[in-house]
């Protein structure tokens, strides 16, 4: 969570205004890509710098200059242009597993995404995929939805909708709760998805790559959700991450598996891991980190404690807190130094334009010694009644932070022991916080699954994340000299 200081508007997962990056160029032909218009190239180039802003950033140094070169490589494979220069491709600096690509020349990936494959191949398919979706022209044929959510879309729809309904109240907080999120949501039909792993398959084997890798790391994806949705206490598809946007299902899988069919290639397996080597994994500090149901901001200096049974997300503006009883988003907004304004500022907000919700008188408290106000409101949403809550607190005359909490009727209180959480940190703690990297490590003789496990940067499904982050299994045997990924402080 970035914040910055501002003069009316959102993050934890997009706040962005309707409108913003809702450019869909045409391409022109089917399957047959075209050359990459000049008009494609201004619009991709007017949405580039939106983009990055809204994932953390761009990654830069080694890690970045290896992907950038396989991304230009892959796109040159689909026949769009064969200069490389035409092409722009970034790293993300973003926990969330996801990659795309839009018109004019412009492909993206995470570094979290990156950091769970294995090999060269199945970035090459990654990213094959994704210029496969505009080779084929699918942004164009989606237009209407990308018009309707924007190229970047917002989690706060997911998580409004599953208290208040899809009208009413539902549709007022969806555009004012939790737009700024790291999640794309364009979502393609399955014919799309198809047709973009089977040319995603093409490319790799054009490349000289193993095809197979677009099954394998379909797989990989599919794994990871799974892990996240067990770790959360979640089904796997409550979420939407790269998996589940592009649904990594076993009938994909296979379908993937099939296409390529007997033909080899390489995986460039080594080359792949001393290029991402270093490269930082989860959170960044910068932005804040979540250990377990805590969140700490290093740079703002404060802390607070998801409820029991909820789970965060971590945005480039806010955090998301999600449970079954109900959601909730921490973020900031401009601040003239009165709570109460500040306060009601927030709830006017999420009623949206033309909309009134009013939480009648404001209470003022302390939190752990830091000046705090907080209204409630009662409203009518298509699935019922639902109780608002903003929780603000001031932490400078011009710097002041506020929970949105959504809930059922009479569901708010399970908010209250997150509220009372929040406290300041010292210089020494901030100081403490550290980035986790992924590290590439020999395996050596009398190394185990659970022996390298055990050094792995988390405090609990260690053994899970490590066989997840590694593609293997329970029964999978390790190799003296054989090269393997971990995430370590």
């Amino acid at each position: 969570m970035t914040v910055r200081k501002m003069t009316g508007r959102k993050t934890l997962v997009f706040m962005a205004s309707a409108g913003a990056l809702a450019f869909l160029p045409s391409l022109a032909s089917a399957q047959t890509a075209q050359s990459i218009s000049q008009s494609d190239k201004e619009q991709g180039a007017k949405a580039h710098p939106q983009l990055v802003e809204e994932f953390g950033g761009a990654v830069s140094g080694p890690q970045a200059t290896y992907v950038e070169g396989i991304g230009k490589d892959v796109a040159i494979y689909s026949g769009l242009s064969n200069a490389r220069s035409d092409f722009t491709v970034t790293l993300l600096n973003s926990p969330v597993n996801n990659a795309f690509a839009i018109p004019g020349g412009y492909i993206y990936v995470t570094r979290d995404l990156v950091g769970l494959m294995n090999n060269e191949a199945e970035l090459a398919g990654v990213l094959s995929h994704e210029v496969g979706h505009v080779a084929a022209r699918h942004s164009n044929k989606r237009q209407s939805a990308a018009t309707r959510n924007t190229v970047i879309g917002v989690l706060g729809s997911v998580l409004a909708g599953a208290v208040l309904g899809n009208s009413g109240l539902g549709n007022i907080v969806q555009k004012g709760l939790i737009q700024g999120s790291q999640i794309l949501t364009l979502k393609y039909s399955r014919s799309q998805e198809t047709e973009a792993d089977n040319l995603g398959v093409e490319y790799l084997k054009r490349g000289g790559y193993d095809p197979h890798a677009m099954g394998t790391v379909l797989q990989a994806l599919a794994n990871e959700n799974a892990l996240e949705a067990r770790i959360q206490g979640r089904t796997a598809t409550q979420v939407p991450e790269w998996a589940s946007t592009h649904p990594s299902d076993a009938p994909r899988i296979k379908a993937a598996l099939a296409k390529a069919g007997s033909a080899t290639g390489k995986t460039n397996r080594d080359r792949f891991l001393t290029g991402v080597n270093g490269m930082m994994m989860d959170d960044d500090p910068k932005q804040g980190v979540i250990e377990g149901r805590r969140f700490t901001h290093p740079e703002f200096r404060f802390s607070f404690d998801a409820p029991q049974g909820f789970y965060m997300t971590n945005g480039t503006r806010a955090v998301a807190i999600t449970g079954q009883s109900g959601q909730a988003e921490l973020t900031s907004a401009a601040y003239s130094g009165n709570l109460d304004t500040y306060v009601r500022s927030v709830f006017t907000g999420l009623a949206g334009q033309g909309q009134t919700i009013d939480p009648g008188s404001i209470q003022r408290t302390t939190v752990n010694g830091i000046p705090a106000a907080y209204g409630a409101a009662r409203v009518n949403s298509s699935s019922g009644q639902v109780d608002a809550v903003v929780f603000a607190y001031e932490f400078s005359n011009s710097q002041a932070f506020h929970f949105v909490a959504l809930a059922k009727s009479g569901g708010a209180q399970s908010f209250d022991p997150m509220f009372a959480s929040m406290r300041r940190i010292s210089a020494t703690d901030a100081a403490s916080i550290k980035p986790r990297r992924l590290s590439v490590v020999t395996v050596s003789s009398g190394d185990t699954l659970q022996s390298l496990s055990s050094k792995m940067a988390y405090s609990d499904y260690k053994l899970d994340r490590f066989l997840v982050l590694n593609g293997l299994t329970s029964t999978s045997k390790l190799t003296p000299g054989q090269k393997i990924k971990l995430v370590v402080y």
